[in-house]
């Protein structure tokens, strides 16, 4: 059974009292730690796919990429049951509100990621009927870049932000 190390949390007093107390089945750790572990192995996001990028999204949960690997097997389409919004592709003024009230619809805790240059920061789309950056209308956790991004990339803006949860202190 793999055992995730950290450092500076030490188990036992020797290396061979660690290993005896991981082989019995010992495992020490904060309520932080635990509660951090298991939202990051239960994120549901809520799907905001408005352009380009919203194809993209959706071939990361295909089987080629396989999102299941990460405990996101379902993208739902309610958003009181997900707490991951990704918004993917480009926001126009007229769909700010809407994606304002998806957001706060969301139960807490919730997180935000903003896929593509569109939803990061306007885009090529400089005129005043797209919004220049959801960051304006809901704080956002993780960029991903890219005109589109790949599945890959979302991928990794999804395992940054598992690791900014897992890290996180829940209740402080």
């Amino acid at each position: 059974m793999p055992v995730e190390r950290f450092e500076g949390v030490h188990l036992g007093r020797t290396p061979e009292e660690v290993e005896e107390e991981v082989e019995r089945g010992v495992l020490l750790t904060t309520l932080d730690r635990a509660v951090g572990w298991a939202r990051k192995q239960s994120m549901w996001p809520a799907t905001f796919g408005l352009a380009c990028c919203a194809i993209e999204m959706m071939s990361s949960g295909a089987g080629q990429y396989d999102l299941s690997r990460w405990g996101m097997e379902l993208f739902r389409a309610s958003p009181r049951q997900s707490d991951l919004l990704i918004v993917s592709g480009r926001v126009s003024q007229k769909m700010a509100p809407p994606l304002r009230r998806i957001y706060d619809q969301m139960p807490e805790p919730r997180w935000v990621i903003a896929m593509g240059v569109c939803a990061s920061a306007g885009g090529m789309f400089t005129n005043y009927a797209v919004v220049q950056g959801v960051d304006t209308i809901v704080p956002v956790d993780v960029y991903v870049p890219g005109c589109p991004p790949k599945p890959e990339m979302l991928m990794f803006g999804i395992l940054k932000l598992q690791e900014k949860v897992r890290t996180s202190e829940p209740f402080r």
